[in-house]
């Protein structure tokens, strides 16, 4: 043939197979498309969609408002995530609270719906490496994720500079940004429990609701307990000072085991510099301090400690479906 002229077959062959997309984005691409063509995560998606437009309508009345009256109008830009009317909620505690149901969804079946299906043996006999097939499933699901957070804050933003008339200043771009991060590896932690839960136990069925148990125990009834726990070990009245403290700064640990806590602590330290500390200070700490907000670099050094508890909880339910995953046996139907 004349496209292979002067070339030997073997080198043919080598140069159409170097030119072949690797397994790995060819499942990444599959699910993606997967997932857009699915209803249910377009009943998710547009959820969120409707809950960042009744939040963005709320916070701009309270934010015209502010504006208008010239009190505390520095960074107004933050204010749209996080001031409301009283209606409805500000955008973070809509993302706190939806954006776990949008990582279950998206992945508490990315196993077991294949061994369900017998397609699962199918794609291991192909050559295609198992870390690749959890790896890539994990990558569609947080790469659809990113997308619709990058695209859901650059809409508020875009939206506020209409509606405003004032463009946000480096500082506020640079915050909203970090905080659509962390809202990425918030939800691609609930993604990354649900693919656990999905690769653990073989009907689908089983693994949402244990996903959405996990999720409801860590909205719901973590506080609780953390109270119960709390009052059982409360100090009396009559104790030193360093026993008041060491006590509050162990309530202050437990409530970090929650990601919930940990999202809302780094999310609102970054969309409201105002915030200066994240533990308890003394009054001799507090002498001295004047009340201004923190520059960029120091509320990303207080909330470090946050985005890297995050990340670890990510990881390690990670880890773990990876060990499942390698440990099963699979057989082709």
């Amino acid at each position: 043939m004349e496209s292979g002229r002067g070339l030997p077959e073997g080198e043919q062959a080598s140069k159409g197979h170097s030119s072949a997309a690797h397994p790995f984005w060819v499942i990444v691409h599959k699910e993606i498309g997967d997932h857009i063509r699915s209803w249910r995560v377009v009943i998710l998606l547009s959820l969120m969609i409707l809950t960042c437009i009744g939040s963005l309508y709320a916070a701009l009345d309270e934010v015209r408002s502010i504006a208008r009256s010239e009190a505390d109008a520095s960074f107004l830009f933050l204010k749209l995530f996080t001031e409301h009317n009283g209606t409805l909620p500000n955008f973070i505690t809509f993302v706190s609270f939806l954006g776990p149901l949008l990582g279950i969804g998206l992945g508490f079946d990315a196993v077991n719906s294949e061994r369900s299906k017998g397609t699962l043996g199918r794609m291991i006999s192909q050559p295609i490496y198992r870390d690749d097939l959890l790896l890539a499933k994990f990558t569609a699901g947080f790469a659809l994720i990113a997308i619709l957070f990058m695209s859901l804050g650059l809409t508020m933003v875009g939206t506020g500079l209409l509606a405003l008339g004032i463009p946000p200043t480096p500082e506020e771009f640079w915050r909203i940004v970090i905080f659509m991060l962390i809202g990425i590896v918030y939800v691609g932690f609930w993604l990354n429990l649900s693919i656990l839960f999905s690769t653990r136990l073989r009907q689908a069925a089983t693994s949402a609701i244990s996903s959405i148990a996990v999720w409801i125990f860590f909205s719901v009834f973590f506080n609780m307990i953390v109270q119960l726990v709390g009052r059982a070990l409360a100090p009396a009245g009559s104790a030193r000072i360093d026993d008041i403290l060491s006590y509050a700064r162990s309530m202050q640990l437990l409530m970090r085991l929650s990601p919930s806590q940990l999202f809302d602590e780094a999310t609102m330290t970054m969309l409201v510099p105002s915030i200066r500390s994240l533990g308890l200070l003394t009054p001799e700490q507090q002498i001295g301090a004047i009340p201004s907000p923190l520059p960029l670099g120091q509320s990303l050094l207080l909330v470090w400690p946050q985005v890297t508890g995050l990340i670890a909880a990510t990881m390690v339910c990670f880890g773990i479906a990876y060990a499942l995953f390698m440990r099963q046996e699979i057989r082709s139907k």
